[in-house]
């Protein structure tokens, strides 16, 4: 049946790709207005495509009407089109179960029986594997645009509180479910962005922003978040303040609880890197908010509580992170170290019942390692190859443990762990019809410009040439202490069945290898991230991996900014482009949402040093009238993390000065932010015009290669 199934896709492929392709292109007009000129410490910069940062006016709503449907007609004539959805129908046709997690007593699991535009949460037995259903975030809304975000249970296990978005957009609203009854309480909590729900009693705590109005929800600055604690049964008017700072609007603040609940721990921000946190214990109401650390050099995440003591990761004083402990005893006497620094990164640490498993990425896989609670090294956990660590959890008692396990050649496989052999047995495994047998991923390690080695994977198909001629993608990020580990991604799997080559550049700026690594492609120092790129992409072509007519890049959000700074810093090494909801206004970028906080891995233009080299590199402000890559530039209508105007004017920008043949196209989605919650459906739509886009564009046709 597999064969026969590749056999008729060939065949369907084979027949498309004698058909005509797209006409020439007549892009939609964008009017450019001359006389929006900002002023910069002295430098004259102009901006003609401003009027577009208004997302709620008549004319951005009719461009973005005339841009779709430039793109539209274009993806529409690509005779493969249609093949490469019904392809991805197919492969993503089955089954994928969540790590089961214990809360309240009681366990969990997400599941998705395939095609479900979002994943339902089940009440799970573990012994019989059982499911019972305990939410449908398919039934929020008729076309699975509304999903579900973080969600919180109850300590007594009675409470569901969840986070409910529409359209991808990062504002949330909370209902509570009782799982007792089945039944939502009559709680309703609003305008909650960045925000987890940690329970306390019959409540919890939660972070919001001021209420917006309908013209700024998607683009105004988030300022002045405050936290609050909500009682249930309460109208939200009733909600107790717990904590805001007037003076400072660009700060944001969360509240988490230990899992006894006896102690909450506030934390405090003002960028994507260091936090500032407070501790409150709550066994007396009364007990002062106590404040441990008050700058923000450093990171600080709460791991687990055992009475008193309290543990929390950090990367103070230890550039790979390490586990300190305080005891709130006493917590003038300060951190003293649990789990010392190690030479390779440590990326998490869950406490199950006695013991620490720490996730530590060596070379950008992960290693467990496994302490007491003194921070003694008890053992290595044997994993079952070189791939990622999820969701490893376990009861509070530590005797039943689960994990999942992936990599580009392997959907998610879910494990349970003995507690004492420690030895790993499959839970459940998913069953893709596609033979992952015949790929293979391989890391290599190249020179960037500056003699540093950078990883990176490469996956195809075993015995493939090395001729030059196979079409590749080459993805990275590389940026806020992001590392970029091996996963399964369905969207992968035509480009290999097709001969193609998918590589992944663990570039710096990333947190593959601790804060360092992280700092290096940072502020003055972010070319380095464009140049590891772009030396992964000479690699590739030096190796006849590929050749410049056949490699295609992608990013997303701050891979965006990177796909955007490379096509534009080299249009002639990429055959096609993919920067997708891209950061590409760097001189503006902070006036949005909460585009302030990204400042630490950026600087400002309004400090005179930081405007200097963000202007050598904005992808808006670098573009020149000469030939570009194919261009699909994506963003959606409700994404107020990057918001669209930084793709409406960089597409603008290109359109006007690009002189070459190849198409420079914005796929605007409609009910779609960020990328959370985005639907099947929509995920697979997009996947498909990706393909189709840039197998036409690199002159492929699509067919199956011969070794």
């Amino acid at each position: 049946m597999k064969l026969l199934t590749q056999f008729i896709f060939c065949m369907i492929l084979w027949s498309a790709c004698n058909q005509e392709g797209p006409k020439d292109i007549s892009y939609a007009d964008s009017l450019r207005d001359t006389t929006v000129i900002e002023d910069y410490h002295g430098t004259q910069i102009a901006d003609p495509y401003r009027w577009l940062e208004d997302d709620n006016s008549a004319e951005t709503v009719d461009w973005v009407k005339r841009q779709n449907k430039v793109t539209f007609d274009y993806l529409d004539g690509i005779p493969y089109r249609d093949a490469f959805k019904k392809r991805l129908e197919e492969l993503w046709n089955y089954e994928r179960l969540s790590t089961p997690f214990e809360s309240g007593g009681k366990y969990f699991q997400f599941k998705n029986d395939g095609l479900q535009n979002q994943s339902v949460m089940y009440a799970l037995d573990t012994e019989t594997k059982k499911l019972t259903e305990v939410l449908d975030p398919n039934k929020f809304s008729e076309d699975g645009t509304s999903s579900m975000g973080g969600s919180s249970i109850s300590e007594n296990g009675k409470y569901l509180a969840y986070q409910i978005s529409e359209g991808g957009s990062d504002w949330r609203s909370v209902k509570v479910l009782d799982l007792e009854t089945g039944k939502h309480t009559s709680d309703n909590v609003n305008w909650l962005k960045f925000s987890g729900m940690s329970w306390y009693k019959d409540g919890f705590f939660y972070s919001r922003y001021p209420e917006a109005t309908d013209d700024a929800a998607l683009s105004g600055a988030n300022e002045f978040h405050t936290l609050y604690y909500h009682k249930l049964g309460t109208d939200q008017s009733k909600d107790k303040l717990i904590y805001e700072d007037t003076k400072n609007p660009n700060r944001n603040v969360g509240a988490s609880t230990t899992s006894d609940e006896r102690y909450m721990i506030l934390s405090k921000s003002e960028s994507t890197s260091g936090n500032a946190f407070s501790v409150q214990d709550l066994s007396n109401p009364n007990n002062p908010i106590i404040d441990i650390v008050k700058g923000f050099d450093a990171d600080y995440g709460l791991v687990d509580s055992d009475g008193t003591i309290l543990y929390f990761l950090t990367n103070a004083n230890a550039p790979n992170q390490k586990v300190v402990k305080l005891d709130m005893r006493n917590p003038k006497a300060g951190f003293s170290d649990c789990i010392a620094e190690q030479e390779n990164t440590l990326r998490s640490v869950e406490k199950i019942g006695d013991r620490f498993f720490a996730s530590y990425m060596v070379n950008a896989s992960s290693q467990i390692k496994i302490f007491d609670k003194q921070g003694k090294f008890l053992q290595d956990m044997p994993l079952p190859g070189v791939g990622s660590i999820g969701g490893l959890n376990g009861n509070k008692a530590g005797d039943k443990i689960f994990y999942s396990f992936t990599s580009f050649t392997s959907p998610g496989t879910i494990y349970s762990l003995d507690p004492v052999s420690l030895e790993s047995t499959i839970y459940s495994q998913p069953n893709i019809d596609f033979p992952l047998e015949e790929y293979v991923t391989e890391q290599i390690w190249y020179d960037s410009y500056d003699g540093t080695k950078v990883p990176m994977f490469l996956t195809y198909k075993k015995g493939i040439k090395k001729d030059g001629a196979r079409p590749t993608l080459l993805y990275g990020y590389g940026g806020f202490d992001i590392p970029i580990l091996p996963s399964f991604n369905v969207t992968r799997l035509p480009l290999l069945e097709n001969g193609g080559v998918y590589a992944v550049a663990n570039i710096r700026g990333g947190g593959e290898f601790g804060s360092e690594w992280h700092k290096a492609g940072t502020l003055e120092r972010k070319q380095n991230v464009f140049d590891d790129f772009q030396a992964a992409a000479e690699y590739l072509i030096k190796e006849k991996f590929t050749s410049s007519e056949k490699l295609a890049i992608e990013g997303r959000s701050n891979g965006g900014l990177l796909v955007g700074a490379c096509m534009t810093q080299r249009p002639d090494l990429y055959k096609v482009a993919f920067p997708h909801v891209g950061v590409l206004d760097m001189l503006r970028y902070h006036e949005f949402t909460i585009g302030w906080a990204w400042a630490g891995d950026y600087g400002r233009s309004d400090d005179p040093e930081a405007f200097k080299y963000l202007k050598k590199y904005s992808p808006l402000h670098n573009v020149k009238e000469t030939a570009y890559p194919a261009t699909m530039v994506t963003t959606a209508d409700h994404d107020d993390r990057v918001v669209p105007a930084h793709s409406f004017k960089f597409i603008s920008e290109l359109q006007s000065k690009h002189t070459g043949s190849d198409p420079v196209l914005i796929r605007i989605e409609t009910a779609a932010g960020h990328g959370a919650g985005k639907p099947t459906s929509k995920r697979i739509e997009e996947a498909a015009d990706l393909l189709s886009f840039m197998y036409h564009n690199m002159d492929e046709g699509v067919k199956y290669y011969k070794n």
